[in-house]
């Protein structure tokens, strides 16, 4: 945490936090300044990036004045209510490389990271248990969509690349609970994740290994052929190598889909 005591989240709408009480971070465009900052973690970003990153191919003409407005105004929002015994706010300055904002750290992505990499260290040494935990506590991190309502080219493409991990890290946690024996209670949670995700093929993967540990093995083979005609029509191909292998193995009813094993890796974190 910085010695500040200032806190940023992402992991919803962008918030900052000094002794428990949130810090105006002004309009949505300063904010979204910010957040592209942030996730600079130190490193300075030129002013062109900056503007890349914020508006893209279409900045407006007055730019230049905006970029230096909400730069004075997230100054004075670090400044603000800090007082003696707080240290030194996080400083945002500007050198030969650019823009850089110092001692500040996205603390929820911090946290995240490290419930992730504890778990997967449990999971690898079979505490699937303890896993799980760890990662419901990286889950309970979420407030809602990563950097939520701030329109930037930057932070749209990074919005994508978090919801990608927070689907793997869900689909991890469900794998390591059906190890445990409780396929039965994630076949609905399973189904809700193959409609959102019509296309993706792990939550189908997960749904025909809980329905076949369930007993419903007929249910399975369903679930394959639903997907396989969605695939097929939305993309003119099959299913991967991972899933046309569990068809095969459940049409021969190979013993081995009963027996526990050890998850999948992801590298989710």
């Amino acid at each position: 945490m910085p010695c500040d005591g200032m806190r940023f989240e992402l992991l919803g709408p962008l918030r900052a936090l000094r002794g428990g009480e949130e810090v105006p971070l002004g309009p949505p465009k300063q904010r979204a300044v910010l957040a592209v900052l942030l996730l600079q973690e130190g490193r300075p970003i030129s002013y062109e990036g900056l503007v890349d990153a914020v508006w893209g191919d279409e900045p407006p003409t007055h730019v230049r004045n905006l970029v230096q407005k909400y730069v004075s105004g997230l100054r004075r929002a670090f400044a603000g209510g800090a007082g003696a015994g707080d240290g030194a706010a996080p400083a945002l300055t500007w050198t030969g490389s650019g823009y850089r904002l110092s001692g500040a750290a996205i603390d929820d992505l911090r946290e995240r990271r490290q419930a992730i990499d504890a778990a997967l260290a449990a999971r690898d040494a079979g505490q699937l248990r303890r896993a799980g935990e760890l990662i419901d506590r990286a889950e309970a991190l979420w407030r809602g969509e990563f950097a939520e309502g701030l329109g930037a080219p930057y932070l749209a493409a990074e919005r994508l690349r978090w919801r990608e991990k927070r689907l793997t890290v869900l689909e991890a946690r469900i794998a390591g609970e059906i190890e445990l024996g409780r396929s039965f209670e994630y076949v609905h949670e399973l189904i809700r994740l193959v409609a959102a995700h019509p296309l993706r093929e792990r939550p189908v993967e997960l749904l025909m290994n809980a329905l076949y540990r369930s007993g419903r093995s007929s249910d399975a083979l369903i679930a394959y052929e639903d997907a396989r005609h969605r695939i097929a029509e939305a993309m003119g191909a099959d299913p991967g190598p991972a899933l046309r292998s569990l068809h095969e193995r459940m049409l021969r009813q190979d013993p081995a889909l009963l027996a526990s094993h050890a998850p999948a890796s992801t590298s989710a974190a």
